[in-house]
């Protein structure tokens, strides 16, 4: 599947800002079935400082400075990326969860070096006992790991209610488990939670998600937002992704942006300022499938 996606952030202050750095993830990532074709950024005004990068965890990063007053800051990205559905794997071939937890006890196989650091806390995700059982009403005695993933998706998907107006990305997960509602962030992260309370390791992708317009509507341009869901390793085979929001395994309707520990390692637009007061931000992004 093509894509052609357009991501607009637009902050508007209401004080001048003398001074600003920036850093923004918003290139998508290139893997096994995702190609990047092209990608393309646009800052409103000019900064005076730009350099890219590629951060920890291989996500693509724009450092920038504007170093001149201004009163509203535009950020425009363009990228066009071919996905393909990865070959499903048969969840109730993999390995029971027990014996997956038991290898990040003491990581000695360089297989999993690399999730072992996805099994610890992380500054917006904290495991406890009370989600480690809240995941074992899906994770019985000798349950395969795909098999006990897919049920937790569609537990957090039936239990938890997509509410808008109810969290913030500053909403600590504890209050996303009382009050049983959020967003894709909270979902993403109280997946990871649970898994990671069984010492398993997961991780956060964020990205982009193809929506579809109700039967007979046009495709609203702009109207499509960034998306969030998770990873979980299993050994054999690699990460695989599920998405609680929806109570689907990802195929080529996702698009990864960036992935990292929780939603801090991956944010879209983050910086500093001097002055601004309050402000004013305003998202659109538009997925056109080109197929």
């Amino acid at each position: 599947m093509n894509y052609h996606i357009t991501h607009r952030t637009l902050y508007e202050y209401a004080a001048p800002v003398s001074v600003s750095h920036h850093v923004a993830r918003l290139e998508p990532r290139a893997s096994a079935t995702q190609a990047r074709e092209n990608f393309s950024l646009q800052i409103f005004p000019e900064p005076t400082l730009r350099k890219a990068r590629v951060d920890y965890f291989g996500n693509s990063l724009c450092f920038f400075a504007i170093q001149e007053i201004h009163n509203r800051l535009e950020i425009i990205s363009h990228s066009r990326v071919s996905v393909n559905a990865r070959k499903p794997v048969p969840p109730e071939s993999t390995a029971p969860w027990e014996s997956v937890a038991e290898m990040f006890l003491d990581p000695v196989s360089p297989e999993v070096i690399e999730p072992y650091q996805f099994v610890f806390d992380s500054p917006q995700i904290r495991a406890s006992q009370e989600l480690a059982d809240y995941a074992r009403e899906s994770f019985g005695k000798g349950t395969p790991l795909l098999v006990g993933t897919r049920d937790l998706t569609g537990r957090i998907f039936r239990d938890f209610k997509f509410d808008p107006r109810a969290t913030t990305v500053a909403t600590p997960l504890e209050e996303v488990w009382l009050k049983r509602r959020g967003v894709c962030q909270d979902f993403a992260h109280l997946g990871i939670a649970c898994l990671r309370s069984l010492g398993l390791p997961a991780r956060y992708v964020s990205g982009y998600l193809r929506t579809h317009p109700p039967a007979g509507k046009p495709r609203l341009v702009g109207a499509d937002a960034s998306h969030a869901w998770f990873r979980i390793f299993c050994p054999g085979t690699g990460w695989m992704d599920f998405d609680p929001t929806n109570n689907v395994q990802p195929t080529e309707e996702h698009i990864i942006v960036a992935y990292g520990r929780d939603f801090g390692d991956v944010s879209p637009v983050a910086g500093i300022l001097t002055g601004g007061g309050k402000h004013d931000v305003k998202v659109s992004v538009d997925v056109e499938p080109l197929d």
